[in-house]
């Protein structure tokens, strides 16, 4: 049975929205707080964030080694983590948003200490969320409707952020009690959420090997070369994206003076998510996942462009450039995460192991070094123009977030697209990938000798040089879904 549940889809969900509670609300106003409320100047600020976000990196890995070793007969493998790491994940958001007054020094400190446990708790509730989905089906669609209700939880609370929250940012208010004020409603509300998805949804996908050594989590990853491509493009892709997030409520407040013009492009993402979540299952099929990855990109890349170009005054101009950019990310992260999923199985073919926690621990490893690089550029750019928190800013500084915003995603993207133009695990392709493993797991319960041994050697050899033709053959050869 491949057919998820509502209830389950729901469920998947809501994890995603919990996650961002923390994450969405540091990756939008963190270099917010620590500029205008803390009174860190950009330059240190860009600094923290390189080298924070590349400590989460690592503390990935490390979850990720963490949950292939982990196994529970009750709950299963990832969802006891989901469970109990939430609630100090939750809390620690609180504290990296309530830097105390005791010195240039001693706040940097404390920004660097916080900032980096907060890191280091996400990765250990979103490793097992993110490695859920792999477990929970193997349909392709079904995989799409779990990315398509991961980005609305996400997005949701991205809008509710940008539309109640951002607003409010403006020079002379009370900045840390309100940013005391929603973290801790988010610990009740992040709590809740964090359960529901613990309580529906379940995994269901069977696992030959609960507990995987060192030696074949690093097997897996050398001969997964479809991961390997997609965590480049992920990367560079997120090096973009992450730039745009951490300048948007600077491009609007001080590049267009339209701070009000954030909800507006909330709401708008908020609807345009929900019209594109129903559909994207059925563009996947049609078109396959590779093809929208590349056609999404395309499409941020020229609204990034827009965003360079259009000049302060033209603000409509700038602003529907702002939303084709964000359109395209939308599209990207909903199918991205289905292109994970099925590297998965990718890697359980070629070795016999299947490895969900490492193998989107390096997914995610990717994707943390190109947000700690976004940040990090985004925040030097700042720092370049002259940048300084207060109602007037020079024209030098003005150019810098509209770079940050427009041109350095729109590289950055079309990077990522050259990349994915070589990506080899097509649809097709996968679906091949499901019908050799489920041969296999029926010989071994059949008594044949496991994979690898001696009654399996012809099998591999045939399909190693099966897979070798496939990878060197031309594009008439390959789809391209």
């Amino acid at each position: 049975m491949n057919k998820l549940s509502k209830l389950s889809i729901v469920g998947y969900g809501a994890g995603d929205a919990a996650n961002n509670l923390a994450f969405t609300t540091a990756t939008m106003f963190l270099l917010v707080y620590y500029t205008d409320v803390a009174g860190i100047s950009a330059a240190a600020a860009g600094t923290l964030l390189l080298t924070v976000r590349i400590f989460d990196a690592f503390s990935d890995v490390f979850a990720g080694r963490l949950v292939d070793r982990a196994y529970s007969k009750r709950f299963g493998k990832f969802r006891p983590f989901i469970m109990f790491g939430s609630i100090p994940l939750l809390l620690l958001s609180v504290a990296a948003f309530s830097i105390p007054q005791i010195g240039q020094t001693g706040m940097l400190l404390y920004a660097y200490v916080t900032y980096a446990a907060l890191g280091l708790a996400y990765s250990l509730v979103n490793i097992p969320y993110g490695s859920l989905a792999g477990a929970m089906t193997q349909d392709p669609g079904e995989r799409a409707k779990l990315g398509s209700a991961r980005s609305v939880g996400g997005l949701l609370v991205a809008s509710a952020l940008g539309i109640f929250v951002a607003p409010l940012i403006k020079p002379g208010a009370n900045l840390q009690g309100l940013f005391t004020t929603i973290t801790l409603v988010f610990v009740v509300i992040g709590a809740a959420l964090y359960f529901f998805t613990f309580l529906t949804a379940k995994e269901r996908v069977h696992r030959a090997v609960p507990k995987v050594s060192f030696k074949q989590s690093m097997a897996t990853l050398k001969t997964n070369r479809p991961l390997l491509m997609l965590c480049l493009s992920s990367f560079l892709f997120l090096t973009g994206y992450l730039a745009l997030s951490s300048v948007q409520l600077y491009y609007l407040r001080d590049v267009l003076g339209r701070l009000d013009l954030y909800a507006v492009l909330a709401i708008v993402q908020l609807v345009v998510t929900f019209a594109l979540a129903p559909l994207m299952p059925r563009l996947v099929r049609n078109f396959g996942k590779k093809t929208i990855y590349v056609a999404a990109g395309l499409l941020s890349a020229i609204g990034g462009g827009i965003v360079f170009f259009a000049p302060p005054t033209m603000v409509w101009v700038g602003f529907s450039g702002l939303l084709l950019s964000m359109l395209g990310v939308m599209a990207v992260n909903i199918v991205v995460w289905a292109l994970e999923a099925d590297t998965v199985e990718y890697g359980e073919w070629k070795t016999g192991v299947r490895t969900e926690g490492i193998t989107y621990a390096l997914f995610s490893f990717t994707r943390k070094t190109g947000q700690a690089v976004g940040g990090a550029l985004a925040a030097y750019a700042l720092a370049a123009g002259g940048y300084k928190s207060g109602p007037t800013h020079s024209a030098e500084s003005l150019q810098a977030i509209q770079f940050a915003a427009g041109a350095l995603p729109a590289i950055m993207t079309i990077l990522a697209i050259v990349v994915m133009a070589k990506y080899k695990l097509t649809d097709a392709f996968h679906a091949q990938i499901l019908g050799e493993i489920k041969a296999r797991r029926s010989l071994e319960a059949s008594g044949a000798a496991p994979f690898g041994g001696e009654g399996a050697a012809a099998t591999l050899a045939g399909r190693v040089a099966a897979e070798t033709a496939r990878e060197t053959a031309g594009p008439e050869k390959i789809s391209t879904k």
